[in-house]
This record gives structure tokens, C-alpha cells and sequence, in this order.
């Protein structure tokens, strides 16, 4: 069967497939459209497999929450090049995706790709993209939270596009929850600036901190011999680095320092109830540094650098005369944890003509 311009016309709308290609399938196909099209998807999929060893460490990150702040949906997409996350098709396959994982409820990457899309497989959808933007693309790991009774969830994705945060709390009423939605746009805000590791000290390894201990303590020291070198004022060495060091012996102890130290400077014991507190409150902001650089609760709130984020959230929820508490969070940044490659264009060229 003769195949005429109208007809490659005709695939290349369905399908967006490059001019070239559209006809050979048609040709390969004896001017059948539908096995065209096949033979196009089946192309497609070959040529991801062709990709399928190369690295992609770019993209970004996509977020669709409920209308209801009940539930949302994070994704982190992969592509080869940062350009092509600025892509129009790549940008809608990421919308696409997302919306889809939120609708469908899959849970692992596998199960989306095997989930029903459209008139088939979203694999089906998701390859025939990737042969349109024409270099790797993949769904790397996404999550779903949802908020439960009284709960709230939201989030948020930075302007670039690399990094993005869903963060529920649970909430005392509906009504309290109403108004957390926007507070926690703002900590997911804070979380996608501060990038917390974890939500509490609580969540810490008892070794892992052991570790860090150690070694954030001789980082200090080493910092203040440098300083001494230079006549500047020394850091502060502190005992400890989490509140899950701060024991209520430990405390007692610091208290008690405390308080022989205001005897010693001779002031009068009547007023030492006004003093300790806020000795003891410094006390435990110098010796809780990992909390506050890696967990969420225990960070400085970024909108209010007098309080932790914990903190501001219960303040929020008073507003309206509730209690609301951060229980979950994620956050994915485009490209974490893997290894990207780097070309060398000079050496390439050199390897193909030795």
C-alpha cells in the first residue's frame, strides 16, 4: 500500500513521533495506523532500553495535594539533563504522574508502572513520553500521606523545581485542622530551606549519636586552636548534642552547677528562681546541636527565630483554641544520593578515533 504524506501527517499527530519515523512505520506496516502505532511504542520501548544504563540525575520534583489538605502526593522524576526538566512535555508527564499516583493509590514504583492508564498501561504512557523527549527519564520514588481524622496534610516544591516537602499533622478538630493547612505550607517552606533529616530527636540511632558526639566535639576543639592561633574568641565545647543525651541527671546536675556558679558570684538566693531558668534553657541550646541542624521539631523556625518548629505549631493551633502536633514529613531533592556522570567530550572524541 502506497503511504502518503497525509498519512505520516496523520500518525505524527497521534503520536508526536519524528516525520521520519512515522513514515517507515507506516511503510513497515503496509499503511496499517493502528500497527503503526504500535510499531512506533515498540520502537520507544527499545529505545529506552537502549538508555536504560545511563544516569539520570536531574529533574524534578512533583506535588498534587487535596483540596481538602487530606491527603498529597510527592514524586521525584529523573531525566538526564536539567534543560529537559524545563521541557513542556517533561513538565506534563511529571503532572501527569504525580495526579496519577495520587488518584490510583500505588505504593511502589512497580505498581505503577503495571497500574491502569488511559487505554492501557501507565508503562505504555509513560514510554511513549519518554520517546518524545528523547533522552532517559524515570519515576525514581514517590510517597502519598494522608491525614486521618482531624488530620491535615500540605506541602510545597521550590521554585526550582528540585526540591519538595509534604508534611500532615494531627489535629484536636476539623476546625483546627481548617486553619493548620496554611501554617504547614509554611514548615514545608521551612523543611524544603533547613532540610531536616528527621522529625524528632527522638528518631536518632543511640550510636549514631555516640559518633557524632564524638566527633562534633574534636571538630570544636580543633576550630578553637585555629582561633586561639588568631586571638578570636573560642566556641563553646559543649558535653552533649541531642536532648536524648539530656537526662533528668543530667539536667539536675547542670542545675545545680548552675546555681553554685550564681552562689559563687555572690547573688542573692531570693532571685535565683528568675535566673535559672533561662541558664538552664541556654544549657540546652548549647548542647543540642544535632536536634536543631536535623530534626524538623527541634529546628529554629525559620518565620520566627524565637521558637522551635514545634513550638510554633502548638502557637498556631492556639490561635483558634486547639493542639495540632507535626507527625510525619517527607522531603525528596532531585538527584540525592546519586552519582552523576560527568562528560568529557575531549576524551570521547580521542577513545572513537584511537
Amino acid at each position: 500500500m502506497e503511504v502518503t504524506a497525509a498519512m505520516v501527517k496523520d500518525l505524527r499527530t497521534a503520536t508526536d513521533a519524528p516525520m521520519m519515523d512515522c513514515k517507515k512505520a507506516l511503510t513497515e506496516c503496509n499503511g496499517d495506523m493502528e500497527k503503526a502505532k504500535e510499531w512506533l511504542r515498540d520502537r520507544g520501548m527499545a529505545q529506552s532500553a537502549k538508555k536504560a544504563d545511563r544516569i539520570a540525575a536531574e529533574g524534578v520534583i512533583g506535588l498534587k495535594v487535596s483540596s481538602t489538605f487530606s491527603s498529597a502526593s510527592l514524586v521525584e522524576v529523573n531525566s538526564e539533563t536539567d534543560f529537559v526538566a524545563k521541557n513542556d512535555i517533561f513538565v506534563s508527564l511529571v503532572e501527569n504522574t504525580v495526579g496519577h499516583i495520587y488518584t490510583s493509590g500505588v505504593s511502589t514504583v512497580e505498581s505503577l508502572q503495571e497500574s491502569s492508564y488511559e487505554n492501557g498501561k501507565f508503562s505504555e504512557y509513560f514510554t511513549q513520553q519518554v520517546a518524545r523527549i528523547g533522552e532517559k527519564i524515570a519515576v525514581r520514588r514517590f510517597v502519598t500521606l494522608n491525614a486521618g481524622a482531624n488530620g491535615v496534610v500540605n506541602g510545597y516544591v521550590h521554585s526550582n523545581g528540585r526540591v519538595g516537602v509534604v508534611v500532615a499533622a494531627a489535629c484536636d478538630s476539623k476546625k483546627t485542622a481548617d486553619h493548620m493547612a496554611g501554617v504547614l505550607k509554611n514548615v514545608s517552606m521551612h523543611a524544603a530551606a533547613m532540610k531536616p533529616k528527621t522529625l524528632s530527636y527522638k528518631d536518632f540511632d543511640a550510636q549514631y549519636i555516640a559518633d557524632e558526639t564524638k566527633g562534633r566535639i574534636e571538630a570544636i576543639k580543633t576550630e578553637n586552636e585555629e582561633l586561639a592561633r588568631l586571638k578570636k574568641p573560642l566556641k563553646n565545647v559543649p558535653a552533649f548534642i541531642s536532648m536524648a543525651q539530656l537526662t533528668p541527671a543530667v539536667l539536675a546536675k547542670a542545675e545545680e552547677a548552675i546555681k553554685a556558679e550564681l552562689k559563687a558570684e555572690g547573688k542573692p538566693e531570693k532571685i535565683w528562681d528568675k535566673i535559672v531558668p533561662g541558664k538552664l534553657d541556654r544549657f540546652i541550646a548549647d548542647n543540642t546541636t544535632l536536634d536543631k541542624e536535623l530534626a524538623l521539631l527541634d529546628q529554629v523556625y525559620v518565620l520566627d527565630d524565637t521558637k522551635t518548629v514545634a513550638q510554633a505549631v502548638a502557637d498556631e493551633a492556639k490561635k483558634v483554641g486547639g493542639t495540632a502536633e507535626l507527625v510525619e514529613f517527607v522531603l525528596f531533592e532531585v538527584g540525592e544520593g546519586l552519582e552523576k556522570k560527568v562528560d568529557n567530550f575531549a576524551a570521547e572524541v580521542a577513545a572513537q578515533m584511537a
